[in-house]
Formats: C-alpha cells, structure tokens, sequence
C-alpha cells in the first residue's frame, strides 16, 4: 500500500483514518462495514479530519492485537491484510480489506441482527433486515425481483399491456415471458417473479405500494414552497417519459440557431434526465418499503432519489468510470430489449458528457441514509482556469513526484516569494489537484504532491 496515495485522499466510502486503536469496536464496525460493502483499508496512527501522521508506539504489538480481535470478534471469519507503512521516523498500521463474497459479515458481541453494519459515505450504518436478507441474496448471485411470486399465477401479468409496449420492438409471445424472466417455473407451476409484478403486473401497486415515481417543482432552491407536483403511478417502461414531460413543463427552454435547423435546449439537458430516470427505476431497492422514487425540481437543480445503496462492490468512483452491477435483472433485461437503456453502464457517463457539453456541472451521485442520489445542476459555470504560475507548479510537482517538495522549494522553482506560493497551492489543493501531506498544520517539513487531473 502507498501511504502518500492515501494521505492524498479523503476519508469516504473505502477509506478511514484512526489515530490509534483505543477503541477497538469502532474499529472492528469499519472493518465490517468495509467487508459487507466495496472493501476499503482502515490506517492507526493518522487523526482524522487534520490526517496528522502520529505513528503508533510499538506497531508490532498492535499488528498482533489487532489480528487476534478481527479473528475472535468478526464472524463469519475474516482475513483481510495488515501492512506496517514507514513514514519518516514513526510507523502506521494499514489494513486493507476486501469485498466479501461471504457477506454479511457482524460483531459476533452483538449478534448478526445489532451487529451487521454497511459502509456509507464515511460513516458505518447498522443494518436492517430488509439489507441483511439483499447482503444474502446477493452472496448467492440472486436478485430480488428475479424471485418467484408462489401465491400468484400467470395471470397476475397483464400481457395486453407487456405486448403493447413491446409492439415498437417485436411481437411478444406467451412463452417469450419465461425467458424474460417475467414469469418462473416455480414447483411446476408457471408464476409471475417479483420483476414481472413490478413492470406488468394487475395489481403491482397493491403488492409494492412504493414502485412508482413522486415528483415536484419548488420555488427557489430548497422545499418550502412546493409549486406543482405528481404521482407518476403507471408502468415502470414508461413512467420517465411522464416525468420529462412534467419536468419540461417547468424547465425553461433556449432556442439555438444552428446552421442547418433549430435545436431547444432545455434548462437541463433532457438526455441527462432521462439516462437519471431510467437508472433510478431499474437500480431502485423495491424491497425497501416506504420510499417512492422522488424527483425534485428546484431553481439551480434537480435531484432524483431511489431507494437503495450502489449494489455491494461498487463505490461512487467505480461508477461513473463506467462500472456497473445491476441489482433487478428482470428490469434491467426488459428495459434493454424494450431499447429504453443500453449498454450498463454507459449511461452514468452519456449524463455525465451532456451536462459537460452544456456547460454545467458533471452530475452529482451521493449515498444517502440507504438512498442513492443523482443532482444535475442547472446553473452553468466552468472550472477555473489555471494561469502560467499555476501550470510551473503542477509541472515542478510532476518532475519530482517521488519526493515531493515543499513550499519554498516550490517558490524558488517558479521565483516568486514562500508567501506568494501558499494562497497558489491551497487553490490547487482544493480543486484536487496536489495533495498537502504533513504530520500538522505547523509541520515546517509539510511537502506537496502533484496528483493529476
């Protein structure tokens, strides 16, 4: 492990810093956290927030400890890897764990019910039983709306409805349903599963009250003034193409002159919506109960929420590189085939271009308590520009890598004075681009690296 590469980053979904190991539950809840969501590596001996390199006292005897307490308190077992990291005069303990295919994972002191905790944001969540009994499905390889409806029968599917909607595409078959995956053998007998009731069932709504879409437009840019608002209760296939039509309603539109014919655009751009509606419809967590979809229109954004964590193994950063794991198969199967989402994936990063090509903001994905949140800003700025002082310093940065340098060298290197230097590199390190690496504040050997773009 590289502990420049850490220091450089924040604390986050993989990522934790403690001081020492003092308290030892605290840290064996992250280690779980970490093993029941995307993995992540937990480093004694750095503070959090300030990420002050202290260093333990005598770090052999805390490797030991801390080895026999992940064995004796963690079930099931755990083996993640412990790695003594040098750093100047001191030493650090990192452990790295992994994505666990045996997950969940708990405290075996409080039991597997109080015990089993998720990883979100920078925080360890309890989790409950409806994300405990998602941690086993998705140990064995089953999603939930791929399971069968036993107390159905085939009839509970409306195929006028299935056959309507996939009329633009291809005539359906009664025994296209099966390979769908929207009805299963189930004991010999044909049923609906949990996908096929969610997309056409005759009475999905009273089986899932919370599979449909809630939306609203308020004024200015939080929620005390709702404006106009609507229950989108119909099939999920076409349920987005309701909401965009609602959402353009209160969006206002640009005409632009192009060289050939007019184009409109839109507040937002409208493809971005649309890639966001979708991917909150086949990603949302329909086991949860109590939580809609919800879709909210301010002044200088929208946000779409749907309940459900990223599927386990997946971070923020994983997704918008393109890296996807779909958490309802049926749905995902049946949008695709229906042409409404293509590659998994590639949506994230077809929002991601339109709002850059617009010149907004890349949208915003944030986990929230166990929602999974997209903002679009609507407000259009651009980055700010770096200027020739700024390029000599990620330069001299880039050339000296390794080592680093500090302020003064950094000031020599591009001849202007320490005290010119240090507004330029905490601009730099506040857009993420060099990383400010010291065991204080005060730290005279405090040095910079340069980190990219």
């Amino acid at each position: 492990m590289d502990l420049i590469r850490l220091l450089s980053q924040s604390e986050g979904k993989t990522l934790e810093f403690k001081r020492d190991l003092s308290s030892p539950e605290n840290a064996l809840k992250t280690i779980v956290a970490f093993a029941n969501t995307a993995g992540g590596v937990l480093v004694f001996g750095v503070t959090d927030g300030a990420k002050e390199v202290k260093g333990l006292q005598n770090v052999l005897a805390e490797e030991e400890r801390l080895a026999s307490l992940i064995a004796d308190s963690i079930s099931p077992r755990l083996v993640p890897s412990i790695e003594i990291l040098s750093w100047r005069k001191s030493q650090v303990l990192a452990v790295e764990v992994y994505p666990s295919a045996s997950r969940p994972h708990s405290l075996n002191r409080l039991g597997p019910e109080s015990g089993t905790f998720v990883r979100v944001g920078s925080t360890n969540r309890r989790a409950d039983s409806a994300l405990i009994e998602e941690m086993r499905r998705y140990s064995q390889l089953a999603s939930f709306d791929e399971q069968p409806e036993p107390e159905m029968n085939s009839e509970a599917i409306d195929f006028r409805v299935a056959s309507e909607f996939f009329k633009p595409v291809r005539k359906l078959a009664r025994k296209d349903l099966e390979t769908l995956k929207i009805v299963t053998n189930y004991q010999g007998r044909i049923v609906p599963t949990v996908g096929g009731v969610l997309l056409f069932g005759t009475n999905r709504l009273e089986r899932y009250p919370d599979a449909w879409i809630q939306v609203g437009r308020f004024a200015g840019n939080d929620k005390r003034r709702l404006i106009d608002s609507m229950e989108v209760r119909s099939y999920l296939p076409g349920a987005a193409e309701e909401v965009v039509a609602f959402l353009q309603k209160h969006m206002t539109r640009e005409a632009v002159i192009g060289a050939v014919k007019r184009a409109d655009h839109w507040t937002l751009p409208v493809v971005a919506i649309r890639e966001a509606l979708m991917n909150a419809i086949v990603h949302a967590d329909y086991s949860q109960r109590g939580a809609p979809i919800r879709v909210a229109l301010f002044d200088d954004r929208l946000e779409i929420d749907n309940p459900g964590l990223l599927p386990f193994g997946l971070t923020l950063e994983d997704i918008q590189k393109g890296i996807s794991k779909l958490r309802n198969r049926v749905l995902g199967r049946v949008f695709q085939e229906l042409g409404l989402i293509e590659q998994w994936g590639s949506g994230i990063q077809r929002m991601t271009v339109a709002c850059k090509e617009r010149g907004l903001d890349a949208p915003r994905f944030e986990e929230i308590g166990t929602h999974f949140r997209v903002t679009l800003s609507a407000v259009a700025r651009r980055a700010p520009a770096k200027d020739a002082r700024d390029e000599a310093i990620l330069a001299a940065l880039a050339a000296n890598q390794e080592a680093g340098l500090s302020t003064s060298e950094i000031a020599k290197q591009i001849e202007i004075s320490p005290r010119a230097a240090r507004p330029r590199l905490a601009s730099l390190v506040e857009r993420g681009l060099v990383a400010e690496i010291g065991s204080g504040p005060q730290d005279p050997h405090r040095r910079y690296y340069f980190i990219g773009e």
